[in-house]
């Protein structure tokens, strides 16, 4: 890793906070105001686009009837769903089961307002010149984090005031998920810090302008990426929503509009992760591939918004990607997965970033960059040694008695929860039927 280059110091001087919070008002309404049309158009493409990506992967066809290509079919469901009969359950504490829904939408779309989509521009037909950002401040970046929590509550509340088992469980499961895994995206957005010397995001874009920092610190860029999966409650760690298991999660008693919104604030939350992605590691509305070098336009103008969507789509597929390959995992591997493996790995590369940062202008940086590289191995070694799991010796509890009118509990496993792989299935050579099992040919046959 290239832990030693001095980044910071290339910002250049008319990048700062200083361009922005002179705008007139009309300028920040237009503003605003795009960005609330770009993020529901965006939420409208990505539905589309995930169930087309996902049923190519299952050799389907996927939406294509309405509108070319099948573009309008998420109008059409988001109309549909405006529609429908609105249900409150009785056992609902109606108020807060109206107001959550609101909260995470609203969180949501106020992420954006700090999002860098380009450089200073013209306004067409006007001499306004203005920063692609509706606004920016020192701690930008965790100002993000922070409206990515109050989201949490929306589904907290949700799960909690619709009076229903399956939605309380989900909701618990999301808060317990945001602060796993909020703790590890919090540590891999450290190092970038360091190096960008700000947390404001037009000044850490401005620090990439030669490098970006996903190449500089790709562990952390890792990190990251896994975190924001989790955060998102999507597949494979869409456990909040798990239907084997809750039936629809935090959501189950939600019906039109309310629905809606939570569909909404979800989808807008994988932009929100990916374009924080993108302005972190990416080098946010930079040119990719250094073409900026064949022609310097490429970073200047309107051409900025195109390479930042463009980043933006490429981590939206990678939610996509995954959605279509991996199997949900257990609560508990996702959990022991966040705390025992994530956090600890995240924990050793901030240090070692740190201290080579600290001390960049006293040691040599190739002995710097080995011991960083020892660091990563032996942090990465965690991966692959678990805890050995003690057997309990004796016989599975009796199964508790059952009470009036009540049916049997069955009893729990000798030595406690099942844990791991299950065992090999042995089928005896002259049945189908596996050995052991009602109708097989012997008792505990081999194959």
């Amino acid at each position: 890793m290239m832990l030693g280059t001095d980044i910071s110091s290339e910002i250049p001087s008319d990048i700062g906070l200083g361009a922005f919070g002179a705008d007139p008002w009309w300028v920040i309404t237009i503003k605003a105001v795009l960005i609330f049309v770009v993020l529901v158009l965006l939420t409208l493409f990505n539905i589309w686009w995930e169930r087309r990506v996902v049923a190519r992967m299952q050799h389907r066809i996927g939406p294509n009837v309405n509108g070319p290509f099948g573009l309008l079919q998420s109008l059409a469901d988001g109309a549909k769903l405006m529609f429908k009969e609105d249900l409150i359950p009785a056992a609902a504490d109606k108020v807060v089961f109206l107001i959550a829904p609101v909260i995470a939408a609203v969180a949501a779309f106020a992420t954006f307002s700090v999002v860098p989509f380009g450089p200073e521009v013209t306004i067409p037909f006007t001499d306004t010149v203005t920063p692609l950002q509706l606004t920016d401040m020192p701690v930008a970046v965790l100002f993000v984090l922070a409206m990515a929590s109050i989201g949490i509550y929306g589904i907290v509340l949700g799960g909690w005031s619709s009076g229903s088992t399956y939605s309380l469980l989900g909701g618990l499961r999301s808060s317990a998920q945001m602060i796993s895994y909020e703790v590890a995206m919090g540590l891999a957005l450290v190092a970038v810090f360091l190096y960008a010397g700000s947390m404001s995001t037009s000044e850490i874009v401005a620090a990439q302008d030669d490098l970006w920092f996903g190449l500089v610190l790709l562990p952390s860029f890792v990190i990251y990426m896994i975190s924001m999966v989790g955060e998102t409650n999507r597949a494979p760690f869409d456990l909040p929503e798990a239907e084997g298991e809750l039936v629809g999660g935090f959501h189950t008693e939600y019906s039109s509009i309310k629905f809606a919104l939570f569909f909404l604030a979800e989808y807008i939350n994988m932009a929100t992760v990916s374009a924080l992605a993108t302005t972190l590691f990416l080098g946010g509305w930079h040119a990719p591939f250094w073409i900026d070098e064949l022609y310097a336009g490429f970073n200047e103008g309107w051409w900025p918004v195109l390479w930042f969507f463009g980043k933006v789509l490429f981590f939206i597929f990678l939610f996509i990607w995954l959605r279509g390959s991996l199997p949900r995992l257990r609560y508990d591997q996702f959990m022991a997965f966040g705390w025992k493996r994530l956090i600890p790995a995240a924990l050793l590369w901030t240090v070692a970033v740190a201290t080579v940062r600290a001390l960049e202008d006293r040691i040599d940086l190739r002995w710097a960059a080995i011991g960083a590289g020892v660091l990563l191995v032996l942090s990465l070694a965690l991966f692959f040694f678990g805890e050995d799991e003690e057997e309990e010796a004796g016989q599975a509890p009796a199964a508790t008695p059952p009470r009036a009118g009540a049916f049997p509990v069955p009893p729990m496993p000798a030595g406690g929860a099942v844990r791991g792989a299950a065992s090999p299935l042995t089928f005896d050579q002259r049945s189908t039927v596996p050995a052991g099992e009602p109708g097989a040919a012997g008792q505990g046959g081999t194959a």
